[in-house]
């Protein structure tokens, strides 16, 4: 049908009178739609929390927005500046971009990212997470209080005959080291203390993430697990190359992390705490006496379903439930020496000047491998393992307050290093070339069995516990020389350590001669410092024999607020 020209003008008007209409209503929708929207998100939740930090209370306010954490500021004027405070800046930022409080800590800076975690949860839910009570806090933080302090580390080395046999019937080794880093106060007891420990096994040992070692490559490897299946897929690579690997792979168990998860109580590292926890306070001695009167017969805690247990008090009771919910692992087996441990860091002791300034401690842990030194005289190769330990107070500015360095070497047993401790391999493996009498003619081999592999690991002396065994020069013992670095270390920050490392040392790591070139471009201060180094100390500070600079690096990274009242 055709429609005219008037009848199609008043068609169309009525239909845009009709879009207009609908066109209008849509609007007015959305317009209160978006009304509505911006009402809703203009609803901004602010919390508050609290938590206990390493210097004081560390506060928090969270703002919430439709269950989203967009904002977290966190306040702690007790924390330590440039150590702790970092965690005041860096976590928030980080559960804010995770929406979430299961955040990564800040490296050095636990108690304090500890706190602001705490406080976010104690605003998002302070039912489950409760404030303080700051009367307590303030009262155990008297109790550290101290006139002196003491700084000890103690090493113990045990080797162990397991766990079990591979698939093919093949014995599984292994070797533990045993570190403890204390701080005592002037009465003995325990102000302070980190406990870590290196086991290592075999590489037919199943376990995940264990360090190996596979014997010396002259040994033609050792039995390999490969996909920790319980079935022995054949054998490691007999190379000095996989050897190195080997040894630069290893981490400790504290390192090891959740790879290391022990029972539903959690990770190793989170059952050692527990026990630290617990010897803050006590004496070795004390320390000892628990153990005795506390743990089993495989140095656990006493289980609540024995007989023990059941002649204790109700407070011996309540302490043993407080302990067991935390920690069940033995503290002296054949897994660990730990009481030893602790005991020898006590006799280690050494008192710490301007132990006042002390805000941090840091244990740091370096291995190397070693092709040598030299062969014997029948060309088999000397191989070698160093372990460099390193224990360090730091001030608030990051400068070393007190440092203690040690090391570990143990060579194969035709090295004819008097006093040098030893490892031949592992039995299965058939002994290694021995010189047993020091005059550089091999006089056989060790013997293959598992007595002598305990009695090799049980010897092991540091450098330091050598002694007059370990004369290097006219400048006395290894031990004398290394007392002269930590004596010009202290008052540096490990930035400065490295700088002077950089500028004083040739590229060996020794410090530069006298009669060298470099020297002679010196200033007149500069040379005199280094006569005075020179006059205690040439070895270096960083090659194959031992990566000491390195050590002191990652004392410092690892470093742990301390929560110590020195007066």
């Amino acid at each position: 049908m055709l429609l005219n020209s008037h009848e199609l003008k008043s068609r169309g008007g009525k239909i845009m009178k009709k879009s207009l209409s609908r066109f209008i209503s849509i609007l007015l929708v959305l317009s209160v739609a978006v009304t509505l929207s911006f009402t809703a998100a203009a609803e901004t939740k602010v919390l508050e929390g609290t938590a206990e930090g390493f210097g004081g209370k560390v506060t928090v306010e969270v703002k919430v927005e439709d269950d989203e954490i967009i904002s977290v500021e966190a306040y702690g004027d007790k924390e330590t500046e440039g150590i702790g405070t970092p965690a005041l800046e860096e976590i928030p930022q980080k559960i804010i971009e995770a929406n979430s409080t299961d955040v990564d800590l800040i490296s050095g800076a636990t108690y304090t990212s500890e706190a602001v975690v705490y406080a976010v949860n104690n605003a998002l839910n302070p039912e489950e997470y409760p404030a303080p009570d700051f009367e307590e806090v303030e009262a155990e933080t008297q109790s550290l209080e101290a006139s002196e302090l003491y700084q000890g580390f103690g090493l113990v080395n045990n080797g162990r005959i397991g766990p079990g046999k591979d698939n093919t019937g093949t014995q599984v080794y292994s070797f533990n080291e045993v570190y403890a880093n204390v701080l005592f106060d002037e009465d003995g007891k325990i102000v302070f203390i980190h406990i870590d420990e290196l086991e290592v096994a075999t590489p037919n040992y199943d376990g995940k993430a264990m360090p190996h070692l596979s014997g010396f490559p002259p040994q033609g490897g050792y039995n390999f697990d490969e996909d920790h299946d319980q079935e022995i897929e054949g054998k490691t690579p007999a190379t000095d190359e996989y050897f190195l690997s080997e040894i630069d792979g290893w981490k400790t168990k504290r390192e090891r992390g959740e790879n290391y998860v022990m029972s539903a109580l959690g990770t190793w590292a989170d059952q050692m705490d527990t026990y630290e926890e617990l010897f803050v306070g006590m004496t070795v001695d004390e320390v000892e006496e628990w153990f005795a009167n506390y743990t089993d017969q495989n140095g656990r805690p006493i289980k609540a379903d024995s007989e023990a247990y059941s002649e204790l008090n109700d407070d011996e009771q309540e302490m043993l439930a407080d302990v067991t919910s935390g920690a069940t692992m033995s503290l002296s087996d054949g897994h660990g020496y730990f009481i030893k441990a602790i005991k020898k860091a006590y006799e280690n002791r050494f008192a710490v000047e301007k132990a006042e300034e002390a805000v941090s401690f840091g244990f740091g842990l370096d291995h190397n491998g070693r092709i040598g030194p030299g062969k014997d005289n029948t060309g088999t190769q000397v191989y070698s393992f160093n372990n460099v330990f390193v224990n360090t107070l730091f001030n608030e500015k990051g400068e070393i307050v007190s440092i203690f360095i040690d090391e570990l070497e143990v060579a194969t047993p035709n090295y004819d290093g008097k006093a040098m401790p030893h490892l031949s391999g592992f039995p299965p493996q058939g002994g290694y070339n021995f010189d047993e009498d020091h005059d550089q003619e091999i006089d056989g081999k060790t013997p293959a069995t598992d007595e002598y592999f305990l009695s090799e690991i049980d010897g092991w002396k540091t450098k330091r516990e050598r002694g007059e065994n370990y004369v290097m020069s006219a400048l006395g013992t290894w031990a004398d020389q290394m007392d002269t670095y930590e004596e010009l270390f202290v008052g540096m920050t490990v930035d400065e350590v490295e700088e002077w490392f950089a500028n004083y040392t040739d590229q060996n790591g020794r410090p530069i001669k006298a009669d060298s070139e470099a020297y002679s471009e010196l200033n007149d201060d500069e040379q005199e410092m280094l006569a005075d180094v020179t006059s205690g100390a040439t070895m270096s500070l960083s090659d194959a024999h031992g990566y000491f600079i390195e050590a002191i690096r990652a004392s410092y990274e690892n470093r742990i607020d301390l929560n110590l009242n020195i007066k």
